[in-house]
């Protein structure tokens, strides 16, 4: 049974790493959407247009202001991996535009990462190997070693110490109120990508 569901998950990626994208596609989609007052999905609600609109400055000012340090450039770079990182993600998701650009500042500095990126309501076989609680959770970072196409782990929808604030509150307040929410925007911009960088440097 478990070789049976490995085969059926290699057939999932293999299906999905052949729609996937760059992350420089991914962000000059993104870009083509916001000139277009669109977003990705079936739905085009208002909310989630202007979610798109949000989410691709926050990317543009990630894509030019995270830093990461030169220990962690030594590990990464150092890394003999040979791996392709797939995210499943939607332009309106507002953890994705803060976690996408950092990925990619990671897996730019080791030539053996193969960075891609997939929507995950065209992907929903691959999403749903992947939940979070039960849930379609996103962004979902999929590690999958490109010599045996096996995935070797997966991360997300935020990097552990998000994680942490999120369950902690859902387990005091039950669920995320709009002011969470905000609270978590500000957790972002003040960490500034390091968590997401100290988590993905551990799978290396």
């Amino acid at each position: 049974m478990e070789t049976l569901q490995n085969t059926d998950l290699k057939a999932i990626i293999k299906d999905s790493l052949e729609k996937s994208i760059t992350y420089q596609e991914y962000r000059d989609l993104v870009k083509n959407l916001v000139e277009n007052n669109a977003t990705t999905g079936l739905n085009q609600a208002d909310n989630l247009v202007n979610y798109t609109m949000l989410n691709n400055k926050r990317m543009k000012r990630w894509d030019k202001t995270v830093k990461v340090s030169e220990a962690d450039k030594e590990k990464i770079s150092n890394s003999t991996l040979n791996q392709t990182w797939l995210v499943l993600t939607e332009s309106w998701c507002g953890d994705a535009a803060h976690i996408m650009p950092v990925i990619n500042k990671v897996a730019e500095l080791n030539d053996n990462i193969d960075y891609k990126v997939v929507l995950r309501d065209e992907n929903k076989a691959l999403m749903n190997q992947f939940l979070t609680n039960g849930g379609q959770s996103i962004p979902k970072l999929v590690m999958i070693d490109n010599l045996t196409n096996k995935v070797i782990s997966s991360f997300g929808p935020r990097p552990s110490k998000a994680t942490k604030l999120v369950n902690d509150y859902k387990k005091e307040h039950g669920t995320l109120t709009p002011e969470f929410k905000e609270e978590l925007q500000h957790w972002y911009n003040k960490d500034k990508g390091q968590n997401v960088i100290e988590d993905l440097v551990a799978f290396l």
